[in-house]
Formats: structure tokens, C-alpha cells, sequence
């Protein structure tokens, strides 16, 4: 028996063009290249506290959102799409920004914890579960704790910055299976070690 496939994708980031650029924007990178993939609009969604939009995948309806509040405060947008569209929680999948990886690398997770990312942890308080599909895309760590919080608002090397978006390519291209449950399959496509030139 299959299990039910994603309905709602979240890219978690900051608003407003300070923040476009930089690591702790990938989330946001990702619904970027989905919307234009799949020919959507994001529009402000005042009473989702974000950037909404609605794309057809493989004939099922696949809503995305770019919450609005700042990263620290996701969790009132995740859960207010999340309640108003009736979506249930292993029926979402949030992308967001790793440390613990490096860039061009990403894992696709069911469940989990928040590792500190504030994010996460804001969206799994505010759904009131943890049993929500997570994309962790690979920004790499700075090396030391003290410097991680700087690292993440900074903006990735030009090399970085394409494997990243590499990473969001490839999240793109397994949309099809993560809408029709086959997570297996996708997990396959973006567990894969990029070849180097």
C-alpha cells in the first residue's frame, strides 16, 4: 500500500531582498524553482502569514508557501495553511537549510527532531507533531558553533550557492514521485553523491 503523497510544500527563509541570497534562504530557493517549474504565482496570502501558490503535479493539486514571518516564527504560517486546507501533517514536506551537510548534498526525512534549527523547531510546535516530511538542503558549517549564526544570514560562495540550487533541481525533478507517495523513489534521486566534473 502506497502512502499518501505531499499536498503542501514549505520553504522556510526570511522575507524581504537582505535575506534572498543568503543560506538560511533555501527553503525559499526551492519553492522558487517549483513555482516556476510548474508555472504558479505566488501571491501574499494575508491570513497565511505568507507567499501562496497552487500548481497542478502529475494531475494532484500541490500548494506551496513561503511563509512571511521571519524563520523563527514559521510555524504560524505552516499551521495556518496546514488547518485551513484541511492537509494532514504526513502529507507535508518542509525544505529547509542544513549545517550538517555539505552543499549539493540533501536528505529526505520523515519525522525528527528540530536539531536547533529554529524554524523547524517553531513549525513542530505550532502543528503539535513532528511527523511531517522533511528536505534538508546542505549549506555546510562554518566550523565553529560561534560563528554559525552569521554564516547562515551570509550569502554562499558562488559554487555553493549552485550546488544548493543543484539540490533544489533535483528536489524539483522528484516532485512527481513525493506527490504519489513513491518516497523511496525520491529519496533514491536525492540521496544520490553528485558526480564531480
Amino acid at each position: 500500500m502506497s502512502q499518501p503523497g505531499i499536498r503542501l510544500v514549505i520553504g522556510l527563509g526570511n522575507p524581504g531582498p537582505d535575506y534572498a541570497l543568503t543560506r538560511h534562504n533555501a527553503g525559499f530557493w526551492l519553492v522558487d524553482k517549483l513555482v516556476e517549474a510548474y508555472h504558479g504565482q505566488l501571491r501574499a496570502e494575508a491570513k497565511f502569514h505568507g507567499l501562496m501558490a497552487r500548481v497542478s503535479v502529475g494531475g494532484h493539486d500541490l500548494r506551496l508557501l513561503k511563509p512571511t514571518t521571519y524563520m523563527n516564527h514559521s510555524g504560524r504560517s505552516v499551521a495556518a495553511v496546514a488547518r485551513y486546507f484541511d492537509i494532514a501533517v504526513e502529507q507535508i514536506l518542509i525544505a529547509y537549510d542544513e549545517l550538517d551537510l555539505p552543499p549539493g548534498r540533501a536528505k529526505l526525512k520523515h519525522g525528527g527532531g528540530h536539531a536547533g534549527h529554529n524554524g523547524m523547531r517553531d513549525s513542530i510546535a505550532a502543528l503539535g507533531s513532528r511527523d511531517f516530511w522533511r528536505l534538508r538542503m546542505g549549506i555546510g558549517h562554518p566550523g565553529d558553533k560561534t560563528r554559525v549564526i552569521g554564516y547562515v544570514l551570509g550569502r554562499p560562495s558562488q559554487a555553493d550557492a549552485a550546488a544548493i540550487l543543484d539540490v533544489a533541481d533535483d528536489a524539483v525533478r522528484a516532485m512527481p514521485d513525493l506527490v504519489e507517495g513513491r518516497f523511496q523513489l525520491a529519496m533514491n534521486r536525492l540521496h544520490a553523491v553528485p558526480s564531480t566534473p
